[in-house]
């Protein structure tokens, strides 16, 4: 059957971007077409897609309206007729893309979850009830989750359509604490469909563009690359991954810091850069280096993010929050040893399964940092667990895992 995948952004290496190819491959398995709806596309997905900046969370009509209902807490009086006028505009092009490519099942990615675009919302509900079009709604973080949506005045409005109740819509949540806490707030049920990854695929290794991925850093042969692969925003901890280098005191020690910073401001950055320097620690970002594709900048190289696993020694994941955790799994996946804050969502969904890392609970211990030295100094003393991590990750975050859930609903 003709599927469409409709989101604000399907582009980038976001956690929603990423899910929804994964789902995306799971479904063409099953023999289906898929077609893309969002407000910003990958340019591969424009060839089979819709995009129309309208939809997009960044559109300015859509920032407006967020910023009224979140920053100024407008009425609902006053704010949701203009959601309402919005979100008529915004059926059309969704009709026509729902209609153009005769769509007879829709996922939609996170519209229904986080209120970055309130008229989309209220257009997708409308519509999908009008048309009574099967539909998978993947919530990847629902707005109770995130203190900033907490207060307003449009609270009935978010309980309407973040996310909605409709026959022929089933919710898929990415942890068991999203599920319950859905179930207990709407009453809706939902299935937990976690991060995967294809672990029936050997990861890729080092070949002959990024075989100078450690000299483009500007790291010696016998330095040690500490890898932190998230964003730069304090909800990721980073200041634990810098009180680490610095308790491990060796020059061998480098912290890079692989994504661009600038989601939430520079300031947080500039702190880490402050504190490291403090501390004494050899601190790279290397965000201007690595982007979502590997490519040739002029006569400078731009690495993909899979190009610097493969030279990584020791992968931190010290988040406070997350909402599952795509760069943890995605450790897993490249065999690497790893230290990892125990966030709600590890403790519940992860943790539990036997994964042997380095786990600590809000602060660096001695006890962490003899363990990790063990494992920078003697790299072989890792394996046994980077190998048990692995054919963990292969029983419970692999593709058909994936498949085994979207099966009753797809296939």
């Amino acid at each position: 059957m003709n599927i469409g995948v409709i989101s604000t952004r399907l582009a980038g290496t976001d956690g929603v971007s990423l899910e929804s190819a994964k789902i995306v491959a799971i479904a063409q398995q099953f023999g289906h077409k898929i077609y893309y709806c969002a407000g910003e596309l990958d340019l591969e997905l424009k060839k089979r897609g819709l995009e129309d900046g309208r939809l997009h969370f960044e559109d300015e009509i859509a920032k407006n309206l967020h910023d009224r209902a979140f920053v100024e807490k407008e009425t609902a009086v006053t704010l949701l007729p203009d959601i309402e006028k919005r979100a008529a505009e915004l059926k059309r092009p969704l009709r026509q893309f729902l209609t153009q490519n005769k769509i007879e099942y829709v996922i939609i990615q996170n519209a229904f979850a986080i209120p970055m675009q309130l008229p989309l919302a209220q257009a997708l509900t409308e519509l999908m009830a009008e048309l009574k079009l099967p539909s998978l709604a993947h919530n990847h973080d629902f707005y109770w989750e995130r203190p900033r949506f907490l207060d307003s005045q449009i609270e009935t409005f978010l309980d309407q359509f973040f996310p909605p109740n409709l026959p022929g819509l089933t919710h898929a949540t990415i942890n068991s604490l999203a599920q319950t806490a859905l179930k207990q707030r709407r009453g809706l049920d939902s299935l937990v469909i976690p991060n995967v990854f294809d672990f029936h695929t050997s990861p890729p290794g080092i070949d002959d563009f990024n075989t100078d991925f450690r000299q483009a850093l500007g790291l010696k042969p016998d330095d040690w690359l500490i890898l932190q692969p998230t964003r730069v925003i304090p909800r990721k901890g980073i200041e634990l991954s810098i009180e680490l280098l610095h308790q491990l005191n060796d020059p061998r020690a480098k912290l890079v810091i692989t994504h661009k910073a600038g989601d939430e401001g520079l300031k947080y950055l500039h702190e880490l850069q402050a504190l490291a320097e403090a501390k004494n620690v050899a601190l790279i970002y290397a965000g201007d280096k690595v982007d979502d594709l590997r490519r040739r900048a002029s006569d400078t190289k731009i690495y993909s993010l899979w190009d610097a696993y493969p030279h990584a020694d020791l992968v931190t994941y010290p988040s406070f929050i997350e909402g599952f955790g795509n760069a943890l799994i995605e450790t897993v996946y490249f065999k690497l040893p790893a230290v990892v804050n125990r966030y709600p969502v590890y403790a519940a969904d992860i943790g539990p399964l036997g994964f042997q890392f380095a786990e600590i609970d809000g602060e660096i211990t001695p006890e962490t940092v003899n363990t990790l030295r063990g494992w920078l100094e003697n790299p072989e003393t890792a394996v046994p667990a980077t190998s048990h991590n692995y054919e963990l990750g292969k029983q419970h975050f692999s593709y058909q895992t994936l498949a085994q859930l979207l099966a009753p609903i797809l296939k």
